[in-house]
Formats: C-alpha cells, sequence, structure tokens
C-alpha cells in the first residue's frame, strides 16, 4: 500500500499511529511556531512594532511556563525555574554547542527558505523575499538582544558594540571590530558560514550586499536611531581575503 493510499483512508487522528503519528505529532510544533509568528507579525501590523515588542514580552511570559508544564506532564521531565531541569543540569560546554546548534539550524532555515523560492521562482525573486524578510527580522532581532542586555535608550555605539554579540550569526560566524575613534567603529564578518561553504565548492560568493544593507542598518537603527550605516564592502563587491562584508557605524548629532 503506498503512501497516498494510507492517506486516503485516514479519517481522523485516530486512525494514526506509529510513523504517520510520530510525523503528524512533530508537525504541531511547527504549527505552533508558525501561529505564534502570525500573532507577532499581525499585532505589529495594527499596533505597531512597540507595541507588538511590548506584547511579546507579555505573551511569552505567561505562555511559555505553561506550555512547559504541560510538556512535562506528558513527557515526565523535571521542571525548575519554568524550563526543563535537564538544561540546568548541562555543563556550560554542552550549552554553548547547543547553543551553536540552534543558531546552525536558524542558517539552514533561512537557506532552504532562500533555495526553495529560488528553485521555483528564480534568484530575483528570492532575493525579494529574502530582504523583505531581513526588514522584519533585524529589527525584531535588535529589540530582543536589547531586552537580553538590558540596554539603556539610545545606548550609542558601546551599545551597538555589545548587540552585535548577542546576534543569532555570532554562534556560527567570526567577526571582529576595529575602533576608529569615538564616533564611528567598523565592524568586519571575518569568517562567513555561507560564504566559507561556497568557497570550499568553488562558487562565487553569493551576492549578499542587498540584504546587507537592510540587516545592518535596520539593526543599528533599532538599537539607537542616531547611529548611521555605511557599507564598506559586501558581495558582489570586492573584499580582502581577511573579511567577506565590512560595515562602518558612525554616531551621528553628537553635540
Amino acid at each position: 500500500m503506498s503512501p497516498s493510499d494510507v492517506k486516503t483512508q485516514l479519517e481522523t487522528v485516530s486512525d494514526m499511529s506509529g510513523e504517520s503519528l510520530t510525523r503528524y505529532v512533530a508537525s504541531m510544533f511547527h504549527r505552533l511556531i508558525l501561529h505564534h509568528v502570525i500573532w507577532f507579525t499581525e499585532v505589529r501590523h495594527q499596533m505597531g512594532h512597540d507595541r507588538a515588542m511590548e506584547m511579546l514580552d507579555r505573551q511569552v511570559a505567561t505562555s511559555l511556563p505553561v506550555q512547559i508544564k504541560r510538556l512535562s506532564k506528558v513527557l515526565g521531565f523535571e521542571i525548575k525555574d519554568e524550563l526543563p531541569a535537564a538544561l540546568f543540569d548541562l555543563p556550560d560546554e554542552k550549552l554553548y554547542e547547543l547553543l551553536e546548534a540552534v543558531s546552525a539550524n536558524w542558517l539552514a532555515n533561512d537557506g532552504i527558505w532562500f533555495q526553495t523560492v529560488e528553485n521555483a521562482y528564480g534568484m530575483q525573486e528570492a532575493k525579494r523575499c529574502n530582504d523583505s524578510c531581513w526588514a522584519q527580522f533585524s529589527p525584531l532581532e535588535a529589540d530582543l538582544v536589547r531586552r537580553t542586555l538590558d540596554l539603556p535608550e539610545n545606548p550609542g555605539l558601546e551599545g551597538l558594540k555589545k548587540a552585535l554579540q548577542f546576534r543569532l550569526y555570532t554562534n556560527v560566524n567570526t567577526q571582529s571590530i576595529v575602533e576608529e575613534g569615538p564616533n564611528s567603529f567598523v565592524f568586519q564578518m571575518n569568517d562567513c558560514r555561507v560564504q566559507s561553504a561556497r568557497k570550499r565548492r568553488n562558487l562565487p560568493d553569493y551576492p549578499c550586499k542587498t540584504a546587507g544593507l537592510v540587516e545592518y542598518t535596520y539593526f543599528a537603527r533599532t538599537i539607537d536611531p542616531r547611529i548611521a550605516t555605511e557599507c564598506i564592502g559586501c558581495p558582489p563587491d570586492y573584499h580582502p581575503e581577511q573579511w567577506y562584508c565590512a560595515w562602518r557605524f558612525t554616531l551621528q548629532d553628537v553635540e
């Protein structure tokens, strides 16, 4: 019996068992994430970014403990401070491995989305979707980092330097900061997981400049609206061996 024959015989969830039920349960986690994202996106659309971030904080503070408690009853894991206790038992080395794995999954998911659209509709459509995605995600990540670090309003270049160390990219790429003076610094992406992988396969750099202009400008502006972003170089631009892209951040309107 083929998989399609099995699907046609399904009338209710109770008709599932074994592998089909396992995969269906796993898909529910995916559906939950999608619904959560749609809620946030719609609140942001209706109420604006700042109010949406406020609502997100409140929602997660209430929802996450409820979800974990319910899962713990089914799976039998202990809870500590509203999180799975097993996470607290992991040594720092393993937690850093987990952090890198989650960040790599994020990057892989991003890349597979791009390839899926590109394979179906071409590079231009994929880049258009990618750039628009960064316009939404970059300020969101910046605000989440601000909350993690408890940065004050308008923290200046020092605040941005700290924030850049807590992005998802930090856990999978190698980056550095070059000081220029009190009102500017240069951020370099010395090793980019995506570009390095292409280099190992003898492929040219992926032309990510349009996305980078959105990504870094929106991130810096969210941390402090006085910070201007300038691209020093980003593929398809020429770049030296020591970095793939470089960005200058300047604090403007300083008395």
